[in-house]
C-alpha cells in the first residue's frame, strides 16, 4: 500500500491520520481515480469497491454499460472517510444473508 500524505495544509484529511478506517495513496498513478473528486477527503482504504457485489442494492452512483457490466465511475461513495462505517455495515449485513 501507498503512503499518504498530508494536504497542502499540513493537516490529515478530515482530521484523520491514516487509521485502520483511512488512508490517501496519493502516489497511486490513478489518484484520484475519480475526475470531480475532494482530494482534500478522498480514502483509498476501498480501491476496489467492496460493495460491488450487492448489484443494484450497494447504495453508490453506478450504471449498467451497454453491455450490462457495472460502472462505478460516477460513485465516489467508498473514498469518502465517512462513508467508512455503512460499507462495514453492508457487508455485515450481506453476509447474514
Amino acid at each position: 500500500m501507498g503512503n499518504a500524505s498530508k494536504d497542502a495544509s499540513g493537516d490529515w484529511p478530515v482530521g484523520q491520520k491514516n487509521s485502520r478506517k483511512f488512508f490517501a495513496n496519493r502516489d497511486c498513478e490513478y489518484y484520484p481515480c475519480h475526475e470531480d473528486a475532494d482530494t482534500n477527503d478522498f480514502n483509498c482504504m476501498f480501491c476496489f469497491c467492496p460493495l460491488y457485489m450487492l448489484g443494484d442494492s450497494c447504495g453508490g452512483k453506478f450504471v449498467y454499460t451497454e453491455k450490462g457490466v457495472k460502472s462505478c465511475i460516477n460513485c465516489d461513495l467508498p473514498h469518502k472517510a465517512s462513508y467508512y462505517d455503512v460499507i462495514m455495515d453492508k457487508l455485515k449485513e450481506a453476509n447474514k444473508k
